[in-house]
């Protein structure tokens, strides 16, 4: 406030001087002047109106200056910052296209400092220059959507993923269940669909889905996720650790998005998760057709005069996710994946591999080569394949008593009796394992056909070792007839015979 009241009072009631006046003001001679010239020219005495506040004298000694119709054309600000958000806009640029239409307007200097000043009005997050199709701004919002399961009860959150462009504030949104890599992913897709292409850069916060080491200079981004921008042609481009104005745009987006979309939906119940993101959708259409309060237009007629010119295009071949780790191969050849068991071959061993990991395949890689892959497996059971195993490995790998059965069967059928009468009571693999293969040494030492008697011999006194057949083909048994056990009554009549009647 200027220190009019002081000066009319020093002036008009103490009598000093104009110099004196400023310099106990801390004023100059020239404005002391021009106050009380202003005052003389509006016809004010002292004391002044008791009701005469400062702001209404200093609006007599400086009224508001009148419109002059002389006064220069400005534009249409909102127009030029429109503007602005397109690829090589500035203002020099856009100043020159203003005088085309109106050669009285205002010099270059001052549409700076005007379009400076209706910048204030606007919010500080969009003090930032946003070029079209540029980039995306992707994070999750902090509030979650409770889905009740009726069948059994259960209670699950879901999350919210948020995506919004820079230049138009385009959004999108859905819910899925983790902030794990393969739903973030997912997201991403389903966000491109979305806006119908790809912009040049994807800005994310430092989540582990997405950052494996946050860094201010040189952040390690997760390979699954960089094998993403690369399938569609775009960059990752993480915020720095702790500052949120590198993604302002989707801090405002989940504000936007929990107060438009999950408040109004806060008392309904959802019991599945697509339920839920058809709410989503539709409060999520009516969000980006809403208009502007400062600016013209909406979400949407932005989008379609700004950001999708820009996007490029969507690649032909849907992208499939893929997931990349790093393993170690044990001793055995062989590596986790979930739980189940992959072989590997066996050079391999103790060596770490790479492996790329899609929803139907794994492939090992090794030195940046596919050295072999496998047909992902949703159980327990190990996947072997044969050629990854060394070859004195190899045949125990690929056992089966099935597959023993049938080579017993070309032996004959008393040897796959007595093999069976073997396995039945094996428990485990390797006794399985080691009776076939002693039937198959005794086999080359012996003869098909000598294993054969042995077997049928072995059979006939009750015999089910492997030490009673090879004790039957070492002494000769099986070449010798096999006594008769058939026992008939004497025909003829001796005292020391009883007889049958004897015992009645």
């Amino acid at each position: 406030m200027r220190k009019i009241r002081q000066v009319l009072r020093l002036a008009f009631e103490a009598g000093a001087s104009r110099r004196r006046i400023a310099r106990s003001l801390g004023l100059s001679r020239d404005v002391v002047t021009d106050y009380l010239t202003r005052a003389t020219a509006t016809g004010l005495n002292w004391p002044l109106p008791p009701d005469l506040d400062d702001a209404q004298l200093e609006d007599r000694l400086f009224p508001p200056m009148s419109v002059n119709a002389l006064r220069k054309p400005e534009p249409a600000w909102a127009v030029i910052h429109h503007e602005m958000k397109r690829k090589g806009a500035t203002l020099q640029v856009l100043h020159e296209e203003f005088l085309a239409e109106q050669p009285s307007g205002i010099g270059y200097s001052l549409f700076c400092d005007r379009y400076r000043e209706w910048q204030q009005g606007l919010k500080r997050y969009m003090r930032q220059t946003h070029v079209a199709g540029e980039r995306v701004f992707v994070d999750y919002a902090g509030s979650t959507v409770v889905i009740l399961d009726p069948e059994t009860g259960e209670v699950r959150k879901a999350q919210i993923f948020v995506g919004i462009l820079g230049a138009s504030n385009y959004t999108y949104a859905e819910a899925h269940w983790s902030q794990q890599l393969p739903d973030w992913i997912a997201a991403h897709t389903r966000m491109f669909e979305f806006f119908g292409g790809v912009p040049q850069a994807v800005v994310c916060d430092n989540l582990k889905s997405a950052v494996t080491k946050a860094s201010r200079t040189e952040p390690k981004v997760h390979p699954a996720y960089l094998h993403l921008a690369e399938h569609y042609n775009t960059l990752i481009l993480p915020a720095r650790p702790r500052k949120p104005k590198d993604k302002a745009k989707a801090e405002n987006a989940v504000l936007i998005v929990e107060r438009w979309i999950l408040f109004r939906l806060r008392k309904r119940v959802f019991t599945n998760l697509l339920e839920l993101n058809e709410a989503i959708c539709e409060l999520l259409n009516d969000l980006n057709e809403r208009k502007f309060q400062k600016l013209p237009g909406s979400r949407r007629t932005q989008f379609e005069a700004l950001d999708q010119p820009e996007l490029t295009a969507l690649p032909t071949q849907a992208f499939e996710y893929t997931e990349f780790r790093k393993v170690r191969i044990g001793l055995d050849g062989c590596f986790d994946v979930d739980g189940c068991i992959y072989s590997a071959p066996f050079t391999l061993c103790k060596q770490s591999i790479e492996l790329r990991i899609t929803s139907a395949t794994i492939e090992i890689l090794h030195r940046g080569r596919r050295v072999a892959s496998h047909a992902r497996s949703g159980g327990v059971v190990p996947v072997i394949d044969p050629q990854h195993l060394q070859p004195a490995d190899r045949y125990f790998g690929l056992w089966s008593a099935d597959h023993e059965l049938v080579w017993a069967t070309t032996i004959g059928p008393n040897t796959r009796a007595f093999l069976q009468i073997l396995l039945s009571t094996t428990k485990l693999k390797e006794q399985g394992y080691r009776s076939a293969g002693a039937l198959k040494r005794m086999e080359k030492e012996f003869g098909a056909e000598r294993l054969e008697a042995g077997c049928t011999r072995a059979i006939d006194i009750g015999a089910n070792s492997l030490s009673s057949v090879r004790s039957i083909l070492r002494t000769g048994l099986d070449q010798q007839q096999a006594p008769d056990d058939d026992f008939q009554e004497a025909s003829f009549h001796h005292p020391n015979v009883r007889g049958s009647d004897y015992y009645h």
